[in-house]
């Protein structure tokens, strides 16, 4: 047996383990590899992946399993070593300055829609994300997009829990599954004072390698300086997100 394997006797031991091990090696990793370092059998690590990827510390990366979102509350460096938040902050701060609006660059973790990254305004009145901030997966425009375009099963069971935590009823979970369905349909969410009063939001997806979204790039204006200017900052949004799943794709 092996030595590492001979102290993870564990289930608890064995997930902290296995995220210490993604934590050592600071970038995606195959099956193979964890097999090979964990020294773990492939079974025991499959049953270890999905509970830390339904808790959001891994996700499926370019080249097997990488780090996932809810690493970024246990560790500021989380943006340096994510391909994703990489790619897109460039094109996030072109749109910020483009706009000069606040953007967000959001994930579903966790039940939660999970700010990565954050250009903010430089005008005096602005909104903001904190980064690491979660909020529930149901009010907004970011979470709507994000549950929006999740596969069904996803998309299913994220409804389900938010009904057994009691975030929403089950008479709200069948209006807001009527309103995703026309989320998608659309290719975008928007919202107006969902989350904060008097913020008007438009989130668009970044799709990786599927039709399933790896994140939104959402704006967020004050209502007071929205005046006509929706369709236009809708365009901007969705035009973003496209150059970014673009990015992610050709990697």
């Amino acid at each position: 047996m092996h030595l590492q394997e001979q102290v993870t006797k564990g289930g608890a031991e064995r997930v902290l383990f296995v995220l210490a091990t993604f934590a050592r090696l600071e970038r995606s990793v195959s099956m193979a590899e964890l097999v090979a370092e964990t020294g773990l059998a492939q079974s025991t690590l499959y049953r270890q992946l999905a509970l830390l990827k339904r808790w959001g510390f891994v996700v499926d990366g370019n080249n097997g399993y990488a780090p996932g979102p809810m690493c970024l509350p246990l560790a500021w460096g989380f943006d340096q070593s994510s391909y994703l938040v990489q790619e897109a902050h460039v094109e996030l701060e072109q749109l910020s300055r483009s706009s000069g609006e606040s953007i967000g660059l959001l994930v579903a973790a966790n039940n939660q829609a999970v700010c990565l990254d954050m250009v903010e305004s430089q005008q005096p009145l602005r909104c903001s994300f904190v980064k690491g901030r979660g909020l529930p997966l149901c009010r907004g425009a970011s979470a709507k997009a994000l549950l929006a375009f999740m596969s069904r099963d996803g998309q299913t069971a994220a409804l389900k829990r938010l009904v057994q935590e009691q975030t929403i009823n089950a008479e709200e979970s069948l209006r807001l599954t009527a309103e995703l369905a026309a989320i998608k349909a659309q290719g975008y969410a928007t919202s107006d004072s969902e989350v904060d009063v008097g913020v008007w939001g438009i989130s668009a997806p970044i799709f990786q390698q599927s039709s399933h979204a790896a994140a939104v790039v959402t704006l967020m204006v004050p209502n007071t300086r929205i005046s006509n200017r929706m369709q236009f900052f809708t365009d901007m949004t969705v035009r973003v997100a496209s150059r970014i799943s673009s990015r992610l794709q050709s990697l």
